[in-house]
């Protein structure tokens, strides 16, 4: 019977969110002027199409025939606004920001995955977090991390170098960027070893870690039914529904959210108790306490009460601080390394400038920052090739959205500002805003590094992209942008920087890229769905 009652309960739920929805099949929407594609589906709309792990052409298609902002059919017909127009991003992202959050499903997914963190924290919490979190970030914070990063870094070279010593003509070069990403977030963030820089080395946190992603996209489509099904009965009834559930999948996300929060708790404990006993006994700890928990214990334990976060946030914050940094960076990095294998000359031009630098000392802080072709690269790679493509948002209040780039709508007018009801879904573009022609040129398609060695055009600089990083959005931008961008930069530098002084990279075969939740490398052969990321290449030393 209890069964029975809880599957009942799910399906009601379920059943009054599609009634919601079909109300979009009978009333005109409010964005019937927006010009668009065709819905592709009556259930799904162009959701598809926008996710597709092959969907680069479409997202191309929207901005090349509709230009900044475009109407997109979502579930059973309700519209959105598909846009990359910056003036309207500036709006969402930071003037009119408390007028426009994220999906309602969001902060009940990241706090079901990664606990009380910054993830999952709305309104006056986020700031209260973010305020805690901000000066572990700090420059001077960062420089004592870069011998961090070069341990990492230098470990990883030797394991590529005993690869090549022992004959191996192809090396899975994303598998290496993974782990070695999730080993500096694990030493530099939480001051914890994953044991990943070796061969089939793994321990049972980083491999939850490392495999949650692929298995939960399977379920984001079934994000928007999260906000009422939390509703229903007590934290423990609805654990024990999910024990209920037949599906192996959420079986293996509860499993691995479980062994994360052990393990949170377990190094959480270990730190107090280390920094209880004295900053010599914290030197002792992997990060030898310039990692970012110990800082960030420091700065709570000294906190004023109303500033001091709980137990359970500071926790939160561990998981959280992993999944927006080891996905991402690996992404950006392999990406990298693949645009260096296929411009062999910009890849030698790296080298040489690189090995300059390194001639003058051991790499530091202010050695990384000063090499004017990596960090080219890196902005110009993660503006054609950001590894998170979208972002979602709604309205919370009835609002208009003005456009620095008008459009003309289906009545021929020409449209200068969109009203948005309270309620709207709105699909920002990150790869559409980083990538639009009437912004960096007729080239905006093309990688190329030179682009940041000199003055950007005005038509970018008097945009007002909002973004936190370089005139692009793919950290996102304002209060919610990414806190860590700075620390990310730096690890991709340290590792680029040993990697290419010491090696030649070259690819073995065709490379696809899945949009995915965070986008990945497969071989061209290998079918498109972002479940079986790999990136096969050659490597061999350089002299």
């Amino acid at each position: 019977m209890a069964l029975s009652l809880i599957q009942w309960g799910l399906l009601s739920a379920i059943g009054l969110l599609l009634l919601h929805r079909l109300r979009h099949l009978f009333v005109r929407g409010p964005f019937h002027n927006i010009p668009g594609p065709a819905s592709a589906s009556l259930l799904s709309g162009n959701l598809k199409q926008i996710f597709d792990s092959n969907g680069w052409d479409f997202h191309r298609s929207l901005l090349e025939q509709y230009g900044s902002v475009a109407k997109v059919a979502g579930f059973l017909g309700e519209e959105r606004l598909f846009i990359s127009d910056p003036l309207a991003l500036y709006h969402i992202v930071i003037k009119e920001l408390p007028q426009w959050d994220e999906p309602r499903f969001f902060y009940r997914l990241n706090y079901l995955l990664f606990g009380d963190g910054v993830l999952a924290a709305e309104g006056e919490e986020h700031r209260k977090q973010r305020k805690m979190l901000n000066p572990v970030f700090s420059a001077k914070h960062l420089r004592d991390m870069v011998p961090i990063f070069l341990d990492v870094s230098y470990e990883l070279r030797s394991v590529i170098t005993n690869k090549i010593k022992d004959g191996a003509t192809e090396i899975d070069m994303l598998d290496w960027m993974t782990r070695t990403a999730l080993e500096l977030i694990g030493r530099a963030g939480l001051g914890y070893s994953f044991n990943v820089m070796q061969d089939g080395s793994i321990d049972e946190y980083g491999s939850s870690i490392k495999s949650l992603f692929p298995i939960l996209s399977d379920y984001m489509v079934f994000g928007d039914a999260l906000p009422p099904l939390m509703k229903i009965g007590s934290p423990s009834f609805r654990r024990a529904a999910v024990e209920t559930l037949p599906s192996k999948g959420i079986q293996q996300i509860k499993e691995k959210i479980d062994i994360m929060e052990k393990t949170s708790k377990q190094i959480y404990q270990e730190k107090l108790t280390a920094l209880q006993r004295g900053d010599d006994e914290l030197a002792k700890q992997v990060g030898g306490g310039k990692d970012i928990m110990s800082l960030l214990l420091k700065e709570n334990l000294t906190a004023s009460e109303k500033d001091r976060l709980p137990v359970s946030q500071v926790l939160g914050q561990m998981t959280s601080l992993i999944f927006a940094a080891m996905d991402t960076t690996s992404s950006a990095l392999s990406k990298i390394l693949y645009l260096l294998a296929t411009h062999p000359e910009v890849q030698d031009k790296l080298r040489h400038e690189v090995r300059e630098a390194h001639a003058a000392g051991e790499f530091t802080y202010d050695t990384l920052d000063k090499i004017p072709y990596l960090e080219a690269i890196c902005r110009e790679t993660l503006r054609l090739h950001p590894p998170v493509t979208m972002q979602n948002r709604r309205a919370t209040h009835d609002t208009v959205l003005p456009l620095s780039m008008p459009i003309r709508g289906q009545d021929g007018t020409l449209v200068t500002e969109i009203p948005v009801p309270k309620g709207s879904k709105v699909i920002a573009s990150i790869l559409s805003l980083n990538r639009n022609k009437a912004l960096w040129g007729a080239d905006a398609y093309e990688w190329k590094p030179e682009r940041w060695l000199a003055p950007l055009p005005a038509e970018i600089t008097d945009s007002k992209i909002p973004g936190v990083y370089s005139n692009i959005m793919t950290f996102w931008g304002g209060p919610r942008g990414c806190i860590g961008f700075k620390f990310s930069l730096l690890e991709m530098k340290t590792v680029l920087s040993v990697l290419v002084e010491t090696f030649k990279f070259e690819l073995t075969e065709d490379i696809a890229w899945d949009m995915s939740i965070i986008v990945v490398p497969r071989p061209a052969s290998a079918p498109a769905d972002g479940k079986s990321p790999y990136l096969p290449m050659k490597i061999t030393l350089v002299g």
